[in-house]
């Protein structure tokens, strides 16, 4: 009698082994679309804070009126302020202080694109812009727009906990001066009377 060899999986294998890779994805896929969703805000809030800084330290060395300010075309060509932050944003140098770019010399410095799916940035009165001055200090607000002083950025989980009793949210403050930062803690941006729509 010939013994003959079979190479294989058992249908008792197959099973044990499909069962593992469910046991893994349950665990895995809910903490993966946390991570993204707080990379997400992290990304933006890190942006809007990245742009300030570049704004500042161009209008001190420049010594000429440096904008932030939404932009609804932030990566076309003719960029121009209009829209909120949600659209996207533009740095640009806004040589006659006007909030408005045009003319020579206009030149945009840095364009960001509209916002991630499902990230919402909420302004201190609907503000869109900040400017400074040529001293690299804030202008304070121009016209009777009010300039970007704080801005909620959040998705559909508001401000929860997240791991590390962080917020899920984020809050960027900018000073009368122009300096800003990202406040990610939960009890702070409470008792600074952050909200999320």
């Amino acid at each position: 009698m010939e013994i003959r060899r079979q190479n294989g999986l058992t249908l008792y294998e197959l099973l044990i082994t499909m069962l593992v890779i469910g046991v893994i994805l349950s665990i895995g896929v809910p903490n993966f679309a946390e991570f993204t969703q707080n990379s997400r805000l992290t990304s933006t809030s890190n942006d809007l804070l990245s742009s300030f800084q570049i704004a500042r330290s161009e209008a001190a060395r420049s010594k000429a009126n440096i904008t932030i300010c939404a932009s609804n075309n932030s990566l076309a060509p003719t960029a121009n302020c209009g829209g909120t932050f949600n659209d996207g944003w533009i740095v640009f140098i806004d040589i006659d202080g006007d909030l408005n770019r045009a003319g020579a010399g206009e030149n945009v410095i840095r364009a960001h694109p509209s916002v991630a799916d499902g990230v919402n940035v909420v302004t201190n009165a609907g503000s869109t812009y900040f400017s400074f001055a040529g001293t690299g200090l804030g202008r304070g607000n121009v016209g009777i727009t009010p300039a970007l002083s704080a801005a909620m950025i959040c998705d559909a989980r508001g401000i929860a906990v997240a791991p590390g009793g962080r917020a899920t949210a984020r809050r960027v403050v900018a000073t009368a001066i122009g300096r800003a930062t990202v406040i990610s803690d939960r009890q702070m941006i409470l008792n600074a009377g952050g909200v999320c729509p």
